[in-house]
């Protein structure tokens, strides 16, 4: 860890010392970092000068320059004025208000999916920031980081009644419940902060991995101590029974293969970034059809994880009825596509999605790492869609 250490024994000079005294000296014995970290043999003086600027040395001071600049608290905060957040349901659930911004919508000036699912990692996080059991890791307690655990998604569902536009002012709430022995749910509700108009609903099941076996655990006693009283009995989409997703295999319709993870796609826990699962889901489906057709539900069952090495394949199948025509020309003898996008003209020569009809319709997806002897599952997926409606409700 990169640390920073230097030296304390400065001054702090006022300008409009009109008199001639000595300038003022002021010694801190201590520093606090959010009332959380105390370093009693430091001291500070600050040389002010015309300019506004100060010199600042230090001796005997050894700081964290991570744990300065992050700014993690160790006790539970219940507003954050920089990340407009603040804990809300009688002291367990967050909330917290946005705006979209510019690189977060497309075309059509709305959200992208992949927008609203940055912004529900970045409020889940920003949570348990809030909790005061954030350690070191990705949204890890500390608890979890003595036994050497992280988070893993295993299940997650969106439903999308209506996309927020360039602009516009959004609450997200968040909480997080039990899901059997070992698991936790987390669910969402993004609304429009000018009128209650909900947008989006969205439940997660998380389970933990130790990080160097990457194998499944159990929750430990401690975890389950420190986080068990934020648990709330609410879900944002009631759902009795998961509903099913068939595995599909290489007579699926539609085949993007030669898929392989950027550096960029890589997150705090060497694996691949969810979303980017969600765009390659999408790669298959052509850019005619998202003219006029909006995601309206996704439910993401996460088998594997994705590492930089992994070369995967993207199969979609449209399931019967609906928006898509049975009578789709397509020649199968090229349906295997190596590293083409759904932007591509050889996708659109072969005839992808060219005949819609008025009705919903839904999709079901499977990513898979490509393997010599065998592929590995790594997702599971089904996405339903509607036309696109071009004015939005002003009011719920």
């Amino acid at each position: 860890m990169a640390c920073l250490s230097f030296s304390a024994c400065s001054t702090v000079r006022c300008s409009s010392n009109r008199d001639g005294h000595e300038p003022n000296e002021q010694n801190i014995s201590s520093v606090k970092i959010n009332g959380t970290s105390s370093y009693p043999s430091a001291k500070f003086e600050l040389s002010g000068q015309r300019n506004g600027a100060a010199t600042v040395t230090s001796e005997n001071l050894y700081i964290s320059t991570q744990e300065v600049r992050q700014n993690i608290p160790t006790k539970k905060q219940l507003v954050d004025p920089f990340r407009q957040g603040l804990i809300i349901e009688e002291g367990v659930g967050y909330r917290q208000t946005v705006v979209i911004r510019s690189y977060e919508v497309g075309p059509d000036k709305t959200a992208t999916l992949e927008s609203v699912l940055n912004l529900l990692q970045e409020t889940a996080l920003n949570h348990v920031w809030m909790s005061g059991l954030l350690g070191d890791g990705f949204g890890a307690t500390h608890g979890m980081m003595r036994n050497n655990l992280i988070w893993v998604v295993s299940r997650m569902q969106v439903q999308v009644d209506h996309y927020p536009i360039w602009g516009e002012i959004m609450e997200i709430d968040t909480w997080v419940g039990a899901s059997g022995k070992n698991g936790m749910r987390r669910d969402w509700l993004l609304r429009s902060h000018a009128t209650g108009l909900v947008f989006a609903r969205a439940t997660s099941t998380w389970v933990m991995m130790n990080q160097q076996t990457r194998r499944l655990s159990k929750m430990p006693d401690e975890v389950r101590a420190e986080i068990s009283p934020w648990f709330i009995e609410q879900q944002a989409i009631k759902e009795d029974i998961p509903e099913k997703i068939e595995k599909l295999d290489d007579n699926a319709k539609y085949i993007i293969s030669g898929l392989q993870p950027k550096r960029s796609d890589l997150d705090m826990n060497q694996h691949v970034n969810n979303v980017k699962y969600v765009r390659w889901m999408l790669e298959a489906i052509h850019d005619k059809f998202f003219e006029n057709h909006q995601l309206s539900g996704i439910i993401l069952e996460y088998r594997r994880e994705c590492g930089s090495s992994d070369v995967v394949q993207s199969l979609c199948e449209p399931n019967e009825g609906g928006l898509i025509a049975d009578g789709i020309q397509q020649d199968n003898n090229i349906r295997l596509l190596s590293g083409f996008s759904r932007s591509s003209g050889v996708i659109e020569g072969n005839g992808l999605l060219q005949s819609l009809n008025p009705g919903p319709s839904s999709y079901t997806h499977l990513l898979q790492a490509k393997g010599e002897s065998r592929n590995e599952e790594i997702l599971r997926g089904k996405t339903t869609w509607k036309r696109k409606i071009n004015s939005l409700p002003l009011q719920g």
